[in-house]
């Protein structure tokens, strides 16, 4: 590939990071509209059920699908040498794990206070596969490309299955959270009105950020 082509894919790339960006911002503006204004706000330690579930939508959409997409963005979005890239990677991964785990437990105590049973949906089996998975993608990167033990070669077999694993888990993280979106409009049998039509919104604001991302990162293979 010639020095022309190479920068045409730079900048194309590049665009569509800046775009993923932007459509994660709005994901996150859009669920904290929809939190604050139609569903009485987020708060862990309320008494009230409703707010303490908030919790969870919020988390699992600011703290995993978009900590999540940066976190593979980071090896372009992150003008340092490469060691500091992976630093971030891993950062950025780690943060996405824990915040993603705190929702899963505001789920959890939001069926506590309302005495529902755990675990009954497709949703809820998703999101805690996902989880899981991810702690263990997470876990397998640190000790194969962070800790000095592993050999030269080990990373480079490791390496193809570990952006595939990445890129999954992505899309795993964004079926959750439109199943998650789709199963809240059932339960509250919304109308066609305001707060249905915002829930569609920050659905598709999701998934073309995930579509965003895995575009940026399919197209910095060319460069």
């Amino acid at each position: 590939m010639d020095s022309f082509e190479r920068g045409r894919y730079k900048r194309t790339a590049s665009g569509i990071t800046a775009l993923a960006h932007l459509l994660g911002v709005l994901a996150i503006l859009l669920v904290l509209v929809w939190l604050l204004h139609f569903r009485e706000g987020i708060y862990y330690d309320s008494g009230n059920p409703d707010r303490v579930f908030n919790v969870h939508p919020f988390l699992m959409v600011y703290g995993f699908v978009f900590f999540a997409g940066e976190a593979i963005m980071a090896y372009k979005t992150v003008a340092a040498e490469r060691k500091v890239q992976k630093f971030a990677h891993m950062v950025l991964h780690f943060i996405a794990t824990v915040l993603g785990i705190v929702g899963l437990f505001a789920a959890f105590k939001y069926h506590n206070m309302l005495s529902v049973k755990h675990m009954t949906s497709l949703h809820s089996w998703i999101e805690m596969g996902t989880i899981c998975f991810y702690i263990l993608q997470w876990l397998f990167g640190l000790s194969v490309f962070w800790l000095p033990s592993a050999s030269n070669s080990t990373r480079a077999r490791a390496l193809p299955w570990h952006i595939c694993g990445g890129r999954a888990l992505l899309y795993m993280a964004i079926i959750s959270a439109l199943t998650g979106l789709m199963q809240k409009e059932s339960l509250q049998q919304l109308g066609w009105n305001g707060e249905l039509r915002l829930i569609n919104f920050t659905g598709l604001a999701i998934l073309l950020f995930g579509i965003a991302v895995d575009f940026s990162i399919g197209l910095a293979h060319y460069v």
